[in-house]
């Protein structure tokens, strides 16, 4: 590691969904969200929205910019939660105090976090899914 730079810490990474469902009772498609590309990798630095985890606070690259951002972001708009060792500096700069301090802990919140996602992209939108659905979860058979 090179003098001056940042400690490397254990992150949350995932990717946004390709597709999401929007719209009156989700019978729109739309390709990733307002931030981000779809598929784009981003990194978790926080969690709030109570116990739930409904929103996260996350690190990526812009949708428009291609610049690294920090914006909040509905868990259900992400999926692949994995934890990872993070060297990158400008990730380090934006999430500031370690979160997950061991990469345990950090396996331990992906794997809830996949679970929450999971859970809200099934009961977000109350409506059948449009004919034919290309969201996130009829892709991936959740």
């Amino acid at each position: 590691m090179t003098p001056g730079a940042p400690e490397p810490l254990w992150l949350i990474a995932a990717n946004v969904v390709r597709w999401r469902r929007y719209g009156d009772m989700g019978q729109e498609l739309r390709p990733g969200t307002k931030a981000y590309r779809g598929g784009a990798k981003v990194y978790v630095v926080g969690t709030y929205g109570g116990m739930g985890h409904e929103q996260l606070t996350t690190v990526g690259r812009g949708r428009h910019s291609a610049r690294w951002i920090t914006i909040d972001t509905a868990t259900r708009h992400l999926h692949t939660f994995r934890a990872k060792l993070v060297y990158a500096p400008a990730v380090l700069r934006r999430a500031g105090a370690p979160v997950w301090a061991t990469e345990e802990a950090a396996r331990g919140m992906a794997e809830l976090l996949d679970r929450v996602a999971r859970n809200e992209r099934r009961g977000y939108h109350g409506g059948a899914h449009p004919e034919p659905c290309s969201c996130h979860a009829c892709l991936t058979g959740e």
